[in-house]
């Protein structure tokens, strides 16, 4: 008998997670970033097409390899960006995507922070060419420095894995 508790999603999660919005690459993206690892099993890679003359979010697709709350925050940031300038996607937070799901468990917040540190590292992955604008900080923020220590994490423990496995 297992001794593992299944996770009770909300609706909102759930019907993202079965019929996620904008899952898919966009060709023609001129930013775009992937956050995760595959060691965990999380991933996502998020692709945005930006209108250079008016820095606002024309469109944004993603793809991930993940649980249910890892797509639906991917699906439901895709939705919040839209449409939105860079500046205001920037200032977007896990917890925002955490409420707008109608929330997650709190072993699954990482998914929303790591779809935020998906959206930041293809922020600054567009101005990496282009002149950094004012708004745009130079150090990581949480979401960023969390995803990194994330990454970090898994690789060190697939390292770990493989080395017990020869």
């Amino acid at each position: 008998m297992s001794s593992r508790v299944p996770l009770t999603y909300g609706k909102k999660v759930l019907e993202l997670f079965r019929n996620p919005k904008n899952l898919g690459r966009i060709e023609d993206a001129n930013a775009e970033a992937l956050a995760g690892s595959l060691a965990c099993g999380d991933m996502i890679a998020i692709y945005l097409k930006i209108d250079e003359s008016t820095e606002k979010i024309i469109d944004a697709k993603f793809e991930s390899y993940g649980c249910a709350a890892n797509i639906a925050a991917a699906s439901i940031l895709t939705e919040m960006i839209k449409g939105k300038n860079i500046q205001d996607a920037w200032k977007i937070s896990w917890r925002d995507i955490s409420n707008e799901l109608g929330g997650l468990p709190p072993v699954k917040y990482h998914c929303s922070v790591l779809a935020v540190g998906s959206l930041k590292r293809a922020i600054r992955a567009y101005y990496a060419n282009r002149s950094k604008p004012d708004w745009l900080p130079e150090e990581l923020t949480q979401e960023e420095k969390h995803v990194i220590e994330e990454e970090k994490l898994m690789e060190i423990l697939a390292k770990r894995i493989q080395k017990t496995e020869l």
